[in-house]
């Protein structure tokens, strides 16, 4: 029998025999695909689910979009190389074009670019290889809460310690500073207080001879953290944090690679703030659904010798035309103002789900990066404040959502928040669905829940 032919069960069998058990979404999405348009995928078994995960946001134009598919079939029927290292084609000619033309201005005139191999942790290795060879420092100062990949310089980078500590060699000259988190605010006040404390700290930090940090090469941030828990930094922060960097000559790195293209209502996160950085990390949607990732940098930073940064995958010609298609119909169809009123609408019914509902602490994100963060009503979280995360409701929320044909992803702190990337061409009856059945998820476990005996 074809695997075509199989069910869902026999194939997962047999990835559980056969793969690493590093393996992670098999685990709580217990489905093999068999085909997938749009926000919809189908799973071997035939039943359909709406897509909120969509490759962990790089599907920004959904599954099978006819601009990429038709971009990808003419590279293969014109036999075109596939894969060239760093040497130029028409194809990376014109990426490169669709790319500097969606950056604003004043960032695109100053623009070099760097292919890098193909995940979005290689921009960021890349990244900091750039800022330590420009600078000729080495510490690097990132956020609690972050998350930049899972090779070793970006694990180094990761707030969450206990995934940090499975594996060595990850000392870096990382020093975590505080992130500016509305719902669990750092510094217990919360609003804006809370956020102009955070930057005061970094410009303390940075300028105190005890603070026993060197002078660092760069500071690195997400303009939403996304695995982190859909938490959006205030643009006055960014601001702050733009001024603050760049009156004291340290780069500035940005990491746009769940974040860009779209996702939160703007081309690019950072445009929200109205600053513009040294270096942008990007990967996921540039590349059209296919692996690639680059490096944007200010050409002042553009100091490596040749060689000083390669990759052997850096020239996938079919992730080029697949990412110059995607770009492009981004910008063409104001495909960002789409993401933000299909967020917006989302988002809205996300907070009517929880209102009254005290199992969940906190609705966030911007346009159509989303999360819902879970508690425990009965327990504070460090002794104050907000209730304590609570990553088993969560889970059990999924689940839920699964059953009823959603798939939505978790992260943030204990995987308590419930997170959606829907592919950013969702429409407003999909957004709809897709609420209504959260929503049911909602009252099947915090309904069971509530009832005396019963499990969530």
């Amino acid at each position: 029998m074809s695997y075509q032919q199989q069910g869902n069960d026999a194939i997962l069998a047999q990835q559980a025999d056969r793969e690493s058990s590093a393996r992670s979404y098999p685990r709580h999405l217990p489905l093999a695909i068999r085909e997938a348009q749009g926000t919809v995928v189908t799973d071997m078994d035939g039943t359909e689910y709406y897509d909120c995960l969509a490759g962990a946001g790089t599907l920004a134009l959904g599954h099978n979009h006819p601009r990429v598919v038709e971009a990808v079939e003419r590279v293969l029927d014109a036999d075109r190389p596939l894969h060239t290292l760093d040497i130029s084609t028409p194809a990376k000619e014109r990426f490169v074009d669709s790319l500097l033309a969606s950056l604003p201005d004043e960032f695109a005139e100053r623009a070099r670019v760097q292919f890098c191999s193909p995940a979005g942790t290689d921009a960021v290795e890349a990244a900091l290889k750039l800022v330590r060879t420009a600078t000729g420092n080495r510490s690097i100062l990132g956020f609690q809460g972050a998350y930049h990949g899972m090779t070793d310089g970006s694990l180094a980078l990761m707030g969450d310690t206990e995934v940090k500590s499975s594996v060595g060699g990850t000392q870096h000259d990382v020093h975590h500073l505080p992130f500016p988190y509305e719902y669990r605010c750092p510094f217990g006040i919360g609003g804006d207080a809370g956020h102009e404390v955070a930057s005061e700290y970094v410009e303390n930090l940075l300028d105190d001879a005890e603070s026993g940090i060197t002078d660092p090469a760069g500071v690195i941030l997400e303009p939403v953290q996304g695995e982190g828990g859909a938490v959006p930094a205030p643009d006055p922060w960014l601001r702050e944090i733009r001024r603050i960097t760049r009156e004291r000559d340290v780069p500035l790195v940005v990491d746009e690679i769940q974040a860009g293209l779209g996702r939160t209502g703007a081309t690019y996160a950072f445009e929200h703030a109205g600053i513009t950085p040294d270096v942008v990390t990007l990967s996921k949607a540039i590349g059209g659904g296919l692996p690639l990732a680059v490096v944007v940098y200010d050409e002042a930073l553009d100091v490596w010798e040749p060689g000083a940064h390669a990759g052997t995958f850096r020239g996938n010609q079919l992730a080029m035309a697949a990412g110059e298609a995607t770009i492009d119909y981004v910008i063409e169809h104001d495909i960002a103002d789409h993401a933000a009123e299909m967020g917006d609408r989302l988002r809205t019914a996300l907070t009517e789900t929880a209102a009254g509902v005290d199992a969940i602490g906190d609705v966030r994100g911007r346009g159509l990066l989303l999360g819902v963060e879970f508690v425990d009503p009965d327990a504070d979280w460090q002794g104050a404040g907000p209730h304590a995360p609570d990553g088993d409701r969560a889970e059990a929320v999924q689940a839920a959502c699964f059953d009823r044909g959603l798939i939505v992803e978790l992260g943030g702190r204990d995987s308590a928040t419930v997170r959606f990337l829907p592919p950013l061409t969702i429409s407003a009856v999909e957004v709809d669905e897709v609420a209504s059945i959260f929503d049911a998820a909602v009252e099947a476990v915090v309904g069971a829940a509530d009832q005396p005996g019963v499990a969530a």
